[in-house]
């Protein structure tokens, strides 16, 4: 029988990242993967010896540049629905020609909970952030949605019951798959034991991912600084950093892929769709700081004093794993989620990103760095996330699942 597995995931760096390691480990095992996501991430995917299957849809990607609004987050769903709506016709019938034993699917994709639902295939949720039930929800607000969250929330039923899918929104927004892979430690997620054998608490597994590029670590540890690949349009928070960290111990400060080159003249940029800034905008350079559009992250978290981060949770599991404290600076809902907890846990400290100073940075990196308290809790959570069991725990999981 053929071993032929379908994975569907979200096109972003967050939703992609974790899986990776899960699909490296299911191809040693002699799995055929076939992984549906945006074409961008083919030679990503192609390195763990799975197939790419781009989607023909509309990526929805993430809510896009700025503080995340209700408008922006009814965006964000409309987006994954219109991706499925016009993906699924394409993917069901590569799939109708040749059919997996499972699909295993981000648990925000649309595309893959239709599809394994109308393939008749084991389901196998894959979850990057935090899961809720009706015991536990990190995520849990008080008050009715904004009316536009409702509609976009409405036309995703709507969707869902045209395949004939239960359209029930449950506290986590979609039911359960009936294995949900989830990729934080159980330490780490609240309620954890209120879940019950459906849920496998796995883990990140960074050290998997063979990513060390082209960078050479100095001879001490560095403040990494990130914001990540979605909400990086913050010229003014690196420059507080330059000023927060110039001339200190050296500095490694990813600010994103979107902005435009220094030749790239305003003009052209907008014309272009660029970012309407440049690293030339941010002023000069501290001689200790190292400015890229991106670095390999588990490389630089390998030899980092202190993580200066936006909170997402694969760049928090990745600290964690490495044992970094984290300077949170949240920009959004589920990244103010991640921090809060990070805080609870003492293993960082969490900015308000507004108003936020060069003296608040300094002081929160001097903080985690010199906190023995700190230092006993983040050693305690490694231990905790590599013992979860990462990709190999999740490949056990999955094959396990598909043998009962």
């Amino acid at each position: 029988m053929d071993r032929h597995l379908a994975l569907v995931s979200l096109p972003a760096h967050g939703h992609v990242n974790p899986t990776l390691p899960v699909v490296a480990e299911l191809v040693r095992r002699g799995w055929r993967v076939s992984y549906v996501t945006a074409e961008r991430f083919g030679p990503e995917v192609e390195k763990t010896g799975a197939t790419l299957v781009p989607t023909a849809g509309r990526a929805p990607g993430g809510p896009g540049p700025g503080r995340l609004t209700p408008a922006a987050f009814a965006g964000f769903i409309e987006r994954i629905t219109a991706d499925a709506r016009d993906s699924l016709p394409g993917v069901r019938e590569h799939f109708r020609v040749d059919p997996p034993q499972a699909v295993c699917y981000d648990a925000m994709s649309i595309t893959g909970r239709v599809l394994a639902a109308t393939a008749g295939a084991v389901d196998v949720a894959l979850v990057p952030s935090f899961v809720s039930n009706e015991r536990s929800s990190a995520f849990a607000r008080g008050g009715t949605p904004p009316p536009e969250i409702l509609a976009a929330v409405q036309d995703m039923r709507a969707l869902l019951a045209s395949y004939g899918l239960d359209a029930q929104m449950r506290p986590g927004m979609l039911a359960p798959a009936s294995l949900n892979i989830v990729f934080v430690p159980p330490e780490f997620q609240p309620g954890a034991d209120t879940f019950d054998d459906r849920y496998r608490f796995v883990g990140p597994s960074p050290s998997a991912r063979a990513d060390d590029g082209e960078w050479t670590p100095p001879n001490e540890p560095v403040v990494f600084v990130s914001l990540g690949t979605a909400f990086n349009d913050r010229p003014e928070f690196f420059r507080a950093c330059f000023a927060a960290f110039g001339g200190g111990r050296p500095v490694a400060m990813a600010v994103g892929e979107r902005v435009r080159p220094e030749h790239v003249r305003r003009a052209d940029a907008v014309r272009r769709g660029l970012f309407g800034w440049s690293i030339a905008d941010l002023g000069a350079v501290p001689a200790n700081v190292d400015v890229r559009p991106w670095f390999p992250q588990p490389a630089v978290l390998r030899h980092a004093a202190a993580f200066v981060s936006h909170a997402g949770m694969g760049s928090t599991m990745e600290a964690l794993y490495y044992g970094v404290p984290l300077v949170c600076v949240p920009q959004m809902a589920e990244q103010e989620v991640n921090a809060a907890r990070v805080a609870e846990l003492g293993l960082g400290v969490r900015l308000d990103p507004e108003g936020l100073t060069a003296d608040d940075l300094r002081a929160a990196v001097d903080a985690v760095t010199s906190d023995a308290a700190m230092r006993v809790a983040l050693d305690r959570m490694r231990t905790a996330t590599r013992s979860a069991g990462g990709a190999v725990a999740a490949a056990d999981a999955i094959e396990a699942h598909l043998a009962a």
